[in-house]
């Protein structure tokens, strides 16, 4: 009997918090513009990445761009975002996730842990080329983040271990800013949660290693989320 209560409880409070969720949803402008167009992106997040290209020198269409990787990029709308940008052929885009990937027109998916050494031997091989020989990217992405706990420090932890561990994978696998022969050659865009703690991963890990970092908290991001994001512009490691 005292299961049963248990359980009806669980039920009318994930009611709740559904009706909250649904209600958002419909309020929100950009899965609106998502929904309204049948070729839309997969993923609200795409309009953060269109938003921040955008304000930000149109970084995915620079000339030299023409290497990608998209980590953590299940269900693929920034991957979306990238193919359109480079003109569906201009270059080669990568989507790197544990999860699968349906395929997108122009994307090569890889379903692994983008921090395998195997993964990165999969990817130089997929980017190398004669123009790029080393198989390095020109912008790597990172939308990724931990199911959120409730728990703050837990929470706050797994951003900043995430942060690391793309940070680790860009400092094998970015062209420099002087191998491309411009000052905001070589781009990292990772989102993380707001603290202290992430401010000195900005401090001591990006800020001395990249000619300029922008912390940025996009209109697309909803103003009740912690996530913000880190543009990283030319890679020029210590």
């Amino acid at each position: 009997m005292s299961f049963r209560q248990s359980a009806i409880r669980l039920s009318q409070k994930s009611k709740s918090k559904s009706t909250a969720w649904a209600s958002r949803q419909l309020r929100d402008p950009y899965v609106k513009r998502r929904v309204a167009d049948a070729a839309a992106y997969r993923a609200r997040s795409a309009f953060k990445l269109l938003e921040i290209n955008d304000d930000w020198n149109q970084f995915l269409e620079q000339p030299d761009v023409k290497a990608v990787v998209d980590l953590g990029a299940a269900p693929g709308g920034w991957s979306q975002v990238v193919a359109d940008k480079l003109a569906w052929g201009r270059g080669t885009i990568i989507a790197v996730d544990l999860l699968p990937i349906e395929p997108i027109y122009g994307v090569q998916t890889i379903k692994a842990d983008f921090m395998v050494d195997s993964t990165t031997r999969r990817i130089r091989e997929l980017l190398c080329n004669p123009e790029n020989p080393k198989g390095k990217a020109d912008v790597i992405l990172s939308d990724m983040a931990a199911n959120v706990s409730g728990n703050v420090a837990h929470d706050i932890e797994a951003s900043l271990e995430i942060c690391e561990a793309v940070f680790d994978f860009a400092s094998k696998n970015l062209r420099s800013a002087q191998s491309v022969g411009r000052r905001k050659g070589g781009v990292l865009l990772v989102k993380f949660f707001a603290h202290p703690l992430l401010d000195q991963f900005r401090d001591e890990r990006l800020k001395p290693n990249f000619n300029q970092v922008h912390y940025i908290k996009p209109d697309s991001s909803r103003a009740t989320s912690r996530e913000g994001y880190f543009l990283c512009q030319g890679w020029d490691p210590l």
